[in-house]
């Protein structure tokens, strides 16, 4: 939701200030572009050259470079921006905003800014809850600022209260909603999306078992990217120590191949999508021992092979139904992807190559290609998950405009 935007973030002088990298790291992975404006009291708490390394931009603080004269332009800035966040903003921040008191780059941009404004408070629990404070924040409201609000907790003084700073990733939740809801709709509104993530474990005994180093990263990605497009989500989650921050996707926990392949099975037939993204066990050992095995000397295991889910499922697969699935190899990648696309009945495939550095198990980036029933092959950059998993969902929406 926050690919391509245009985002100024404001730090001002807060002991907060050291969020903004988190705060702008987490912006640049969902691939907005940054541009950070800084107080002048607030490069005593964190340094320019950690924003402008994370933001990828130069960090502006003055209204012109003393060294050649260059203007930053706040008019420019603001015409700029798709959104304006200034995190932390401190009390006396809020209300030179609230009061039209333009003594910085950061405040003349605010003035300036015709965009939507987020203001993240940062302070005391005493001066958050002062009543100028509160009429000051009142004021910001009444012009359309939205206001992250700040946490409970431990403070800087060491008393107990509200003030914190909102956490990076509440402020760019906040962000994603409001994009959300200016952007048309989505032509997965609405639609029944399956999707299945991670490892499958087989178990040998009740301790041990045969698995993949699947941590289920993308398949995680493409459920909080589905359910941001407003799709009805359903993750089928193999063994994953990820957690879910959207509330909308509704998340099965299966542990083997047999179980994932019931619960796949369960909720085929009412999917209009389905994106087969586990790294499903191709065997299970034949039979599970009831107990610890202690026999220490060589143990041979005797394997069958597992449900094929993607075949399966393509057998079953109607006129109105995607079917996506993914291929991981290690060698002659087009030509075993586009065996498997044919095989299994794919709409298309999004194949990834252990070859590739960056790409696979694990990693937060990844690197597809992604090959059609036609044949045509659409090669991607190396990115993170979550923009890898846009370009997938644009690309089923691109099929569903065909259809």
């Amino acid at each position: 939701m926050l690919k391509g935007k245009k985002i100024i973030l404001g730090v001002t002088g807060s002991i907060a200030a050291y969020k903004a990298a988190i705060l702008v790291r987490a912006l640049v992975k969902e691939g907005a572009q940054v541009k950070v404006v800084m107080s002048a009291l607030a490069k005593e708490f964190i340094t320019p050259l950690t924003l402008a390394t994370l933001s990828k931009n130069p960090i502006l603080v003055d209204f012109f470079d003393p060294e050649n004269g260059q203007w930053n332009s706040h008019v420019d800035l603001g015409l700029w921006a798709d959104a304006y966040v200034i995190a932390p903003a401190t009390a006396n921040t809020i209300a030179k905003m609230a009061n039209g008191i333009a003594d910085n780059l950061l405040l003349t941009t605010y003035l300036s800014a015709r965009c939507q404004v987020f203001v993240a408070p940062a302070m005391d629990l005493d001066m958050y809850g002062h009543r100028a404070t509160q009429k000051n924040i009142e004021t910001l409201k009444s012009f359309g600022n939205i206001i992250v609000e700040p946490g409970t907790g431990e403070l800087a003084s060491g008393l107990d209260g509200k003030g914190r700073m909102a956490e990076p990733e509440d402020i760019v939740e906040s962000l994603r909603l409001f994009f959300q809801n200016k952007t048309p709709d989505s032509l997965l509104k609405n639609i029944k999306v399956l999707i299945t993530a991670g490892p499958t474990y087989e178990a040998i005994d009740p301790v041990r078992f045969i698995g993949n180093h699947s941590s289920g990263k993308m398949g995680y990605a493409l459920a909080e990217e589905a359910a941001r497009r407003g799709a009805l989500t359903t993750l089928v989650s193999g063994p994953s120590a990820l957690e879910l921050k959207s509330n909308s996707v509704q998340k099965i926990d299966v542990v083997s191949a047999n179980d994932m392949f019931k619960s796949v099975e369960k909720h085929f037939e009412q999917s209009e999508v389905i994106i087969l993204c586990a790294a499903v066990s191709d065997f299970t050992p034949e039979q599970a021992a009831k107990e610890k095995i202690k026999d220490k000397t060589k143990l041979v295991l005797e394997l069958k092979p597992t449900t094929d889910i993607a075949f399966e499922m393509g057998k079953r697969k109607k006129e109105n139904q995607l079917l996506i699935g993914f291929a991981l190899e290690t060698s002659n990648e087009i030509s075993n992807a586009r065996e498997k696309l044919k095989r299994k009945n794919f709409d298309f495939i999004v194949l990834n190559s252990l070859n590739d550095k960056g790409a696979g198990f694990k990693s937060e980036t990844n690197k597809i290609s992604i090959i059609g029933k036609d044949n045509n092959i659409c090669n991607f950059e190396l990115k993170t998950k979550e923009l890898v998993a846009s370009d997938i969902l644009d690309k089923i929406e691109e099929v569903l405009k065909l259809q």
